[in-house]
C-alpha cells in the first residue's frame, strides 16, 4: 500500500491507497512536533489508526505535517512512523509543501492554509520559492481559528461583544476569565483552545461585529502573508483548510480589495496529492515496489 497524510495541529487526514487503487481513509489527532513528542504520536497511531489497517503492508509513507519544516522536526515524526510502519519507505515534509502540491501540482502559485494555524509559499511548480514566516499562534497566524479565537476573546473579556453573543457564550461555554488565561497561558497546546471556538464564532458571522472581526483576520492574512511575495499580482492564489473552505465566501471578498486572482479553496489538499503522487502509484500498481 501507499500512504499519503497531510496533518494540521488539529487532525491528520489519512488516505492507504492499494494496488487495485482502492482508497481509504481514515482521521486521527494531529501530529505538530513542536507540540507531540514521537512517542505520542505512536501510542495515538497504535491506538487509533492501526487496528483499522494493516499497517505491516504499507511501503511508501508520505507525509505533510505542520511543523515539519526543519530536518529536526522531521525526524521526531519520521521516528514515529517507522515505528508504526517498519516496512515502508518514509517522506516527510511541511504541509506547506502538501498544501502547494495539492493545490497546484506542477504549476506555480501562491499556496495558503487556513486552519488552526496559517501559513503561506510562493511555490514555483516544483518547490517553494519564496515563504514568509507565518510565526505561531503567539505572533502571527493570521486568519486562522486560532487568530480569530484570540481576537474573539479579546473581545469577550473585554465585554465589547454584543449582549446576545455574550449570554449565549455564557449558555454554551462554563469558562471564566481564570479558565480562559489558564488555558492559554499554562496549559499545552493554546492554539487548539484558541480554535476550538471557531464553530460558536462562524454561528455569528452575519453580526456585524464577528463579520468585522473575521474580516480583520483574513485582511491582516493577505497583507503579513500574500502581498508581500515579489510579483504576488501574477500568481493565482489558493487555499486549503477547514477555515478556508467553510468561510470561502468572506475570504474571496477580502481578497477582491487587493485584486488577488483567487483559485482553487477546498477542505483539504489529499485528492490534489493523490493527483500529484499519480505517477508514484501507477508504477507502484503496474511494477511492483518501486525505488525513489
Amino acid at each position: 500500500m501507499i500512504l499519503i497524510a497531510d496533518s494540521g495541529s488539529t487532525h491528520t487526514d489519512w488516505v492507504f491507497i492499494e494496488k487495485d487503487e482502492h482508497e481509504k481513509k481514515y482521521q486521527t489527532a494531529g501530529f505538530n512536533p513542536y507540540y507531540v513528542p514521537s512517542h505520542e504520536m505512536v501510542n495515538s497511531l497504535e491506538k487509533n489508526l492501526v487496528p483499522f489497517v494493516n499497517n505491516g503492508a504499507v511501503r511508501y509513507v508520505y507525509f505533510y505535517g505542520s511543523g515539519c519544516s526543519t530536518d529536526k522536526k522531521r525526524f521526531i515524526v519520521e521516528e514515529a512512523l517507522g515505528k508504526v510502519f517498519p516496512n515502508a519507505h518514509t517522506e516527510v515534509n511541511h504541509d506547506l509543501l502538501g498544501a502547494a502540491r495539492g493545490l497546484f501540482n506542477d504549476r506555480p502559485g501562491i499556496a495558503c492554509i487556513l486552519g488552526t494555524g496559517s501559513n503561506s509559499c510562493l511555490y514555483d511548480g516544483t518547490g517553494i520559492r519564496e515563504n514568509i514566516p507565518s510565526l505561531g499562534y503567539f505572533f502571527g497566524d493570521e486568519g486562522s481559528s486560532a487568530h480569530i479565537g484570540r481576537l474573539f476573546l479579546t473581545a469577550l473579556l473585554r465585554k465589547d461583544l454584543p449582549v446576545h453573543i455574550l449570554e449565549e457564550f455564557e449558555e454554551a461555554y462554563s469558562y471564566n476569565l481564570e479558565d480562559i488565561l489558564d488555558a492559554v497561558y499554562n496549559q499545552p497546546r493554546p492554539n487548539r483552545f484558541l480554535g476550538s471556538f471557531m464553530p460558536f464564532i462562524a454561528g455569528y458571522r452575519e453580526d456585524p461585529m464577528i463579520h468585522a472581526l473575521i474580516f480583520r483576520s483574513f485582511d491582516e492574512f493577505i497583507q503579513e502573508q500574500v502581498i508581500r511575495y515579489t510579483d504576488y499580482q501574477d500568481y493565482t492564489v489558493s487555499y486549503v483548510g477547514s477555515v478556508a473552505y467553510h468561510m470561502k465566501n468572506l475570504l474571496t471578498n477580502v481578497a477582491r480589495q487587493y485584486d488577488l486572482s483567487i483559485g482553487d479553496i477546498h477542505a483539504d489538499p489529499l485528492d490534489g496529492l493523490i493527483k500529484y503522487h499519480q505517477p508514484d502509484i501507477l508504477r507502484y500498481i503496474g511494477m511492483g515496489d518501486f525505488d525513489r
